[in-house]
């Protein structure tokens, strides 16, 4: 309903051009300019107020996203904003142009891990191959997920991560046998975990 609202009552009041992301209850609407913007902030508040709800307050906010200007040097433009896992920023392009690029969020990175080191530790004691494949499927799922073009340098982090993982928990089977790097390695030779790829194209490609 919040999208033909926004359709039907509220595109035609506007000066500028302005798009619409959501994915169930979470969504980002975009305006080239900042007093559309403010309008429809004050009018989305009398909309929920209208059906006894509010917007949160630290959730929905006002973000100054436009393209940093191409003699700044550094930084990353003048906001950043979180959608659905991942921070949203600008960066440096090939060519030296600024381009919207994307970054896995440090608490969904995090949580990753965490998952990860609580099944190595259950399943250390197994035979190799059992959590070697459900550990690929956990990688896999991330991959799948986080691998967007823009993002390719964020999604190392949680295969190397899992590699140390393993390692870790690999090492405390035996008190007798301490497993090396070097023998880690051949055992990773012969279990590949997934390899960090770009699973969706969500725009052209960055250049």
């Amino acid at each position: 309903m919040l999208d033909v609202w926004l359709d039907r009552e509220v595109r035609p009041q506007l000066r500028g051009k302005a798009c619409l992301a959501r994915y169930a209850d979470d969504l980002v609407i975009g305006f080239e300019r900042r007093e559309d913007a403010e309008k429809v902030m004050a009018m989305l508040h009398q909309r929920m107020a209208e059906y006894g709800m509010r917007l949160h307050p630290e959730k929905t906010r006002l973000v100054p996203f436009e393209r940093p200007p191409q003699w700044q040097d550094g930084g990353k433009g003048p906001g950043t904003f979180d959608f659905l896992g991942f921070p949203l920023l600008w960066r440096r392009t090939r060519q030296g142009n600024w381009g919207q690029n994307f970054r896995t969020r440090k608490a969904r990175l995090q949580r990753a891990k965490v998952a990860l080191n609580d099944f190595c530790r259950r399943h250390r004691h197994k035979p190799v191959k059992e959590p070697h494949a459900s550990l690929c499927r956990r990688i896999s799922g991330h991959i799948n997920y986080f691998g967007v073009n823009g993002n390719l340098a964020s999604v190392p982090r949680l295969v190397r991560a899992a590699e140390r993982i393993w390692y870790k928990w690999l090492r405390r089977r035996s008190q007798r046998t301490r497993l090396n790097w070097q023998r880690f390695g051949d055992i990773l030779k012969a279990f590949l975990l997934p390899r960090p790829s770009i699973r969706v194209q969500l725009w052209a490609k960055l250049t």
